[in-house]
């Protein structure tokens, strides 16, 4: 019989056969992911557009602002595929939808709401009033307020260099002309546009100011930013436009 009690006696074995246990695990349930070409969903308009793009230059910086408020500390972005979860949040998450993101905002508890699908449920007033002063819109919230993001100017000056970085690790940004093409090809121009490293600090500041999030469209904030990313939130794939055989219906 195995002597169970030496190895638990044993505190630098125990650590190394629980380590090498779970990288068993690890490796059985991630390992096949990469053999199989339907993990990442094809999520295409009936024209052949990509409906699930990157994050434009002020959606990624508010998405920055999100992770260091630790706001995915208490608030997951994957609806399951039960019908619990559907009733209340609607479709659940798919793969394709977070092939962008990284680190991805999967998250593991939650204190608030899931926001998978948040994108375009409240105005963007309600959204300000929200982040401000959560329990004037919500009073059994227990959030923090966030008072300081309507009033700080939005750094602008690294975005190029963020989405550079993000690029490396196979986000479609564009920096020559043929990676710009082909990003009109994938996603349209109108995207594409918003895609290119080269432009991207003039492009934040013309959706911040034609979107007006803030509601001052005579500055750019960290609110502005937060706020568009949480408005784009679930937003990018029209389930009514996809193949319904292709995924689960909840009714």
């Amino acid at each position: 019989m195995f002597d169970h009690g030496k190895i638990e006696r044993n505190l630098g074995l125990m650590l190394v056969l629980t380590m090498f246990t779970i990288s068993i695990g690890g490796l059985v349930e991630i390992v096949p992911l990469f053999f199989i070409k339907g993990t990442v969903e094809d999520v295409k308009t009936p024209e052949g557009i990509g409906m699930v793009r990157p994050y434009s230059p002020l959606e990624q910086r508010g998405r920055d602002i999100y992770i260091r408020e630790g706001c995915y500390l208490c608030h997951s972005q994957m609806i399951r595929p039960f019908r619990d979860e559907a009733l209340r949040y609607g479709h659940y998450s798919l793969a394709a939808e977070s092939q962008y993101d990284h680190p991805f905002q999967w998250g593991s508890k939650r204190t608030g709401p899931d926001l998978a699908r948040v994108g375009k449920k409240y105005s963007n007033e309600w959204q300000v009033q929200h982040l401000i002063a959560p329990r004037s819109m919500v009073p059994e919230s227990v959030m923090p307020n966030y008072p300081w993001l309507l009033t700080t100017p939005l750094d602008t000056s690294d975005v190029a260099d963020r989405m550079a970085a993000l690029r490396m690790t196979g986000v479609p940004y564009s920096i020559s002309k043929a990676e710009y093409d082909n990003n009109v090809k994938e996603f349209g121009a109108d995207v594409a546009k918003q895609l290119h490293i080269p432009d991207a600090k003039k492009d934040l500041i013309e959706q911040a100011q034609s979107g007006n999030y803030d509601g001052d469209a005579s500055n750019v904030t960290e609110m502005d930013a937060l706020v568009a990313y949480l408005q784009v939130l679930g937003t990018m794939v029209d389930f009514g436009k996809l193949d319904n055989d292709s995924f689960v219906k909840f009714r």
